[in-house]
């Protein structure tokens, strides 16, 4: 089982039967070892996408603790968010995806759970590439 970093799209395609990458997500979660780590502004963005689907609030938290995952703030880390954000501000970075690519950063051993291609082209510490488990990695 893998250990990893959730970003927004996996958790919204599991909440979401409509969602394109539902039942490769339904799939890939039972490779997901619990104390996986999601962020809060990935929590927030999870939250606010859902609710349009229909799902409330209470029930994504009650999904993630179901998968046992580890909520994890980065309050301390603004100054590191900050370079990303400029750092990739010609591309489609958004605070979330800055605050996965930290703590990709932070946890090197973890793989990051995404449907999102831009992490193809995010890179951790400057050049890095991300470990993704992800729909389009083959």
């Amino acid at each position: 089982m893998r250990r990893v970093i959730f970003d927004t799209g996996p958790l919204v395609a599991c909440l979401c039967p409509r969602d394109e990458h539902h039942d490769w997500v339904r799939r890939t979660f039972q490779e997901i070892a619990p104390g996986s780590l999601v962020c809060e502004a990935v929590l927030a963005e999870t939250c606010h996408l859902a609710a349009k689907e229909g799902v409330a609030a209470a029930r994504v938290i009650e999904f993630i603790r179901r998968l046992r995952s580890q909520p994890v703030s980065l309050a301390n880390e603004m100054a590191a968010l900050q370079d990303l954000l400029a750092r990739y501000a010609d591309t489609p970075m958004d605070f979330a995806d800055s605050c996965v690519v930290r703590l990709a950063e932070l946890h090197p051993d973890t793989t990051v759970c995404t449907t999102d291609s831009d992490f193809k082209v995010f890179r951790k510490h400057g050049r890095e590439t991300i470990p993704l488990l992800a729909p389009f990695v083959f």
